[in-house]
């Protein structure tokens, strides 16, 4: 393990096997903090000391081990190994649902506990950093107004018609549809339609 000690919460009904999980987490140097009884008490413990690891057991009474390791996922976010005795495809593929990062017999060896909980580490450290870039992506998109599409315009002021049947200035409807920021000017032919007293009859300003 790390040279900082890892804090492990073991949710395990059978009090023997409780035992010898955690007599294996001590022999690799991590900490035990808290032991569940049922798949309910483990995602309350999970949520109040925020475990480095979860050792989750897959049959427990009030709440199964996966269905404890999904409402995890959604509350308390964790790297969780599930701890099985009947192992198979089926289960990896609902282990993996459910947010699991790893999943051990239960009569495999500490250094095997060990590198399972290595793995559930590492694929969450993973997931975190990929929901954490997918956030500041969809955060930039938010920002991001691209206009498409017919866009119903007045053929005498140029008002352009919204969803909702209103008409708007332009810069008005485009200001609140896209990034364009507006400054306001005359150009030439307004000015001397305007102002044709600064105007020579040859189109040059007096």
């Amino acid at each position: 393990m790390d040279a900082k000690t890892v804090r492990a919460l073991i949710a395990e009904d059978d009090a023997l096997v409780g035992d010898v999980i955690q007599r294996q987490l001590e022999q690799i140097g991590v900490a035990v903090v808290a032991r569940a009884s049922d798949g309910r008490q483990a995602v309350e413990l999970a949520q109040a000391l925020r475990p480095d690891i979860v050792l989750m057991d897959i049959e427990m009474p009030e709440m199964s081990g996966l269905e404890a390791a999904r409402q995890m996922q959604e509350r308390c976010p964790l790297p969780v190994v599930v701890l099985t005795a009947h192992p198979g495809q089926e289960l990896v593929e609902q282990a993996a649902a459910a947010g699991v990062g790893a999943y051990l017999l239960k009569s495999s060896k500490a250094q095997e506990l060990d590198r399972a909980i290595t793995i559930a580490r590492a694929r969450f450290a993973d997931l975190m950093e990929l929901r954490r870039l997918n956030a500041e992506l969809q955060a930039a998109l938010a920002k991001v107004k691209v206009l498409s599409g017919l866009l119903p315009i007045c053929a005498s002021c140029k008002k352009i018609r919204d969803d909702q049947g209103y008409w708007h200035q332009v810069e008005v409807y485009l200001r609140d549809h896209s990034e364009v920021e507006f400054s306001h000017g005359i150009c030439p032919d307004c000015a001397q339609k305007l102002y044709p007293e600064f105007y020579k009859r040859d189109g040059d300003i007096t």
